[in-house]
C-alpha cells in the first residue's frame, strides 16, 4: 500500500523495548491490521485525552 505523501508524512520514532511490547499487545488485543495502525490509534487516544483536560 503506497503512502499518499500529500496527506501523510512518514516519521521515524524510536521506542523502548517495553513500550514496543505494550504497543504490540494493544495491536493484537484490538485486532488491528499492523503496528502502525496501533501506534496511530494510541496517539489519537492520547491527543483526544489531552484536549479534554
Amino acid at each position: 500500500m503506497a503512502v499518499d505523501k500529500d496527506k501523510n508524512k512518514q516519521i521515524l520514532v524510536t521506542f523502548p523495548n517495553e513500550m514496543v511490547d505494550q504497543i504490540e499487545q494493544y495491536w493484537h488485543d484490538k485486532k488491528l491490521q499492523n503496528r502502525s495502525d496501533a501506534i496511530r490509534k494510541l496517539v489519537e487516544i492520547g491527543l483526544k485525552k489531552e484536549q479534554s483536560e
